[in-house]
Parts: C-alpha cells; structure tokens; sequence
C-alpha cells in the first residue's frame, strides 16, 4: 500500500512541469502502463488530475484548491514559536513575531528576555509602524503603489532623534530593506532599545510575517545586537521553509 501511495504522489510533481501522457508517466515511475493507468484514474477521480481532450494528464483543480485552502488555514504562529522560543534561548533577548493588517502592524507573539530589563510590548498591541523593524519588512513587500499611498497618509511621531521624520525618509529605507532583506531599529522607538529583524516568506516568496530580536544597551550594545543576524535570518528561513512547505516540520 505505501508502495502505491508513493507512486501515485510522484505522479504530481511531474504533472507540475506540464501535461504528459500514459507513456511519459509510465517511464518516470517504472512500471507497466496499466499499473501507471490505474494509479491516473484514481487521482483523476480525487480531482488531482484531469485528462484533456489530447489524452494527456495534467494537474486537476482540486489540487490547487486544496492547497488554496491550506494556505488559507495556516497558522504563522503556530508554525513559528517554537522556533522563536529556542532563538530565545540561543541568545536570552526578547523575539517577537508580527504580521501586518489592515494598514497596522501588530505583534502576535512574543518571547520575553531571560534578563530583568523586559520590553513592554504586548501581544495583539500595534507597533510603531514608521519605525519598528518588523514594520519596515512587512512594509517593504508591499506594492510600490501601495507603500506610497500608506508612507503619505502615516503620521511620523519622532519618538527619538532617530526616529523617521516623514514620508521620502520611510520610502528610502523600505528600499533599503527591500533590497537587503533584512531590517534594524536602532534606536528610532525607544533610544535605548535596539531590534533586528528578518522576513518570513510564504510559498509564493511574499512576506507573511517579521520577526525580531530586540534587547536593551544595557545588555548589549547595537554593534553586539548585529552580530545577532545571521542567526535571526538562519531562524525566519527555518519558519519560511515549514511554513511553505518546502521543509518538514521538526518533531515538537
């Protein structure tokens, strides 16, 4: 049974390239065209595949639908914080995963610091969004038209001196973080707080979320806090991977 199962899931990824006859399906699997015949009608009656009027089998409707309704019932979070807990306990800073909606941006998990020095972000509360690093990233994937429309009608609070002072300021550096693909606040909040922050993608390479690591100077310094991102990037390609489906789930 396992034998026939495997047969039949290879039979999909070779429909991906494009249709292909009794004959193409037969060779990939190695096996007799009947047995090749009898697999194609039960996916064809699962709707996983559909024989055109040419006699060629290609991918059915029903797949793209299943995978339309999965993507639709994915949980980022869910998928995300367990990864999110052992960077916690990598680096002992606080992480934070947020996605962005309705033209806010708001954290939907959060790690807390092993330090005593705790951030006061919460849960479900909006971030600054002209400053946080996790807001440059979602707002980074934008459409350019979009990012434009948003960047003119946000109000730019200067919570420090470093903080974005207006519109062409917050489209310069979603640029930047556009081509880098990564982001940082230093600053720009709270003068005392530093974040670095990196994307994760979906499937189709969109950004369906950002997480962060952020910490205090005095636990560490900005300079230090850098040193961080190849690991907080290494984490959010982790998070893409399960999330997409192009990685399997580590054991929980």
């Amino acid at each position: 049974m396992s034998q026939t199962v495997d047969r039949a899931l290879s039979i999909l990824p070779l429909l991906a390239e494009g249709p292909a006859d009794l004959g193409q399906v037969a060779d990939r699997l190695g096996v007799h065209k009947s047995t090749a015949l009898r697999l194609l009608r039960t996916l064809h009656e699962h709707g996983l595949v559909y024989r055109q009027s040419d006699q060629r089998y290609r991918l059915g409707a029903r797949l793209f639908a299943l995978a339309q309704e999965a993507m639709e019932n994915l949980d980022v979070r869910e998928i995300a914080h367990a990864h999110l807990v052992r960077l916690n306990e990598t680096c002992g800073h606080t992480v934070h995963l947020a996605v962005y909606e309705e033209n806010e941006v708001l954290y939907i998990d959060k790690v807390e610091s092993r330090y005593p020095v705790r951030m006061y972000s919460r849960i479900g509360k909006p971030v600054a969004i002209t400053v946080a690093a996790v807001a440059k990233l979602l707002l980074a994937d934008l459409p350019e038209h979009e990012r434009r429309a948003l960047a003119e009608k946000l109000d730019y609070p200067m919570y420090t001196p470093r903080s974005t002072p207006h519109a062409a300021a917050l489209l310069q550096e979603l640029a930047k973080v556009r081509e880098q693909g990564w982001a940082t606040d230093l600053g720009g909040h709270e003068e005392s707080i530093n974040c670095v922050a990196a994307p994760i993608r979906g499937a189709d390479g969109r950004v369906v979320a950002a997480m962060s690591v952020s910490a205090p100077n005095v636990v560490v310094t900005a300079d230090e806090l850098l040193t961080l991102l190849p690991l907080v990037r290494r984490t959010a390609d982790a998070i893409s991977g399960e999330y997409s489906g192009r990685t399997p789930a580590e054991p929980k």
